[in-house]
């Protein structure tokens, strides 16, 4: 019998990735997604574009405009294909730190209760499906802003001494006593679910906690897809704004297609209630001004760009990702796209869309 996969925020940038690599495994695939996007961030974020293009490219692909918060509806859907569903990827969110700043019941209902109704579906009709959660680095807050900098050229970077330096931030970093943002505390409401569902009831659990999520199928808009809507803006030649620290603020990226290869090796091999951190590590990174130069390089145009000088509260000086844990754990794994190549990517997709 086929097996089945369910992948929530489908039509969305790593959700959409996830349908397509599993289908190439064999698995049919039920996507949920009813463009809360273009909610959030209006009509140019809709992942519309995608939920066609899939529905009409794979004849083992199934799409559900469903609300993960909708319970009746989800069960719905979980006890016609539970039996047979071998894992869940959950991947839809509210994804930015100001719109949660907004509208913070929606930021939590949807981050935080949507990720229980899947979990506790889960549980009740496929407890020995594995269920993997996107989570974030912002689980960990503003706490890395404490660290010592030093002010380079392009970029902050971090003392040479710190123990973080080498390999970016392991997941032993402390959650406790820091901003978070209310974005970043309704992902770790949910991210601790997860963890809990694995512990308490024996669940293949694991929370990636994620830096910057990037390649072509990004809907990018200003509030939310870094790299993707900061080369959109660089080839239309409309206006960027940079939020604080100098645009030297620093990020890793990773493509949506390393991310879902190291989630497949989970599934392979899964434990239970984990938590890796998950990003470009010190293989792929980059500052906003090392990121507009990239793309006016590749793009050929010169971006209109223009500083405001108040960061984003909660948001990064500096964040590397560590992914020790997860290369011990799973040592076949490894990045295959670097940096440039995600941004050539990036461009090329955009050019045939925009």
């Amino acid at each position: 019998m086929t097996e089945i996969a369910i992948v929530t925020g489908s039509s969305g940038m790593v959700g959409s990735e996830a349908v397509e690599f599993l289908l190439g495994q064999g698995f049919y695939v039920h996507g949920v997604d009813n463009d809360m996007r273009s909610v959030y961030f209006g009509e140019q974020a809709s992942t519309v574009w995608n939920e066609q293009r899939m529905t009409q490219t794979y004849d083992s692909y199934s799409h559900h405009s469903v609300d993960i918060r909708d319970r009746a509806n989800m069960e719905r859907l979980f006890k016609t294909y539970g039996k047979d569903t071998k894992l869940i990827v959950h991947s839809a969110a509210q994804p930015s730190h100001d719109w949660a700043a907004e509208q913070a019941m929606t930021d939590f209902t949807v981050n935080a209760n949507g990720t229980l109704v899947l979990l506790e579906l889960a549980r009740l009709h496929c407890p020995d499906a594995v269920f993997i959660y996107m989570s974030t680095n912002k689980v960990y807050g503003d706490r890395p802003n404490s660290f010592p900098f030093v002010e380079e050229e392009t970029r902050w970077e971090l003392e040479s001494k710190h123990p973080y330096y080498a390999h970016g931030i392991d997941e032993s970093m402390s959650i406790d006593e820091c901003m978070h943002s209310l974005f970043g505390v309704s992902k770790l409401s949910g991210d601790l679910m997860v963890q809990e569902f694995g512990r308490y009831f024996g669940m293949k659990t694991a929370c990636f906690r994620a830096g910057c999520l990037t390649g072509s199928a990004h809907s990018g808009t200003e509030m939310h897809g870094f790299l993707s809507y900061l080369m959109m803006c660089t080839m239309k030649k409309t206006s960027y704004k940079v939020y604080g620290y100098q645009g030297k603020q620093v990020r890793d990226n990773i493509h949506s297609s390393d991310t879902v290869s190291a989630l497949y090796q989970f599934y392979k091999r899964p434990g239970v209630g984990k938590v890796y951190n998950l990003g470009g590590g010190r293989h792929s990174n980059c500052s906003v001004l090392e990121a507009i130069r990239m793309c006016e390089e590749i793009s050929g145009n010169k971006l209109n760009w223009e500083y405001v000088d108040t960061a984003r509260a909660g948001d990064h000086i500096w964040w590397i990702s560590d992914v020790t844990r997860f290369k011990t754990d799973y040592p076949e794994w490894d990045y295959k796209y670097t940096l440039q190549q995600t941004l050539q990517e990036i461009h090329d997709g955009l050019r045939k869309r925009i």
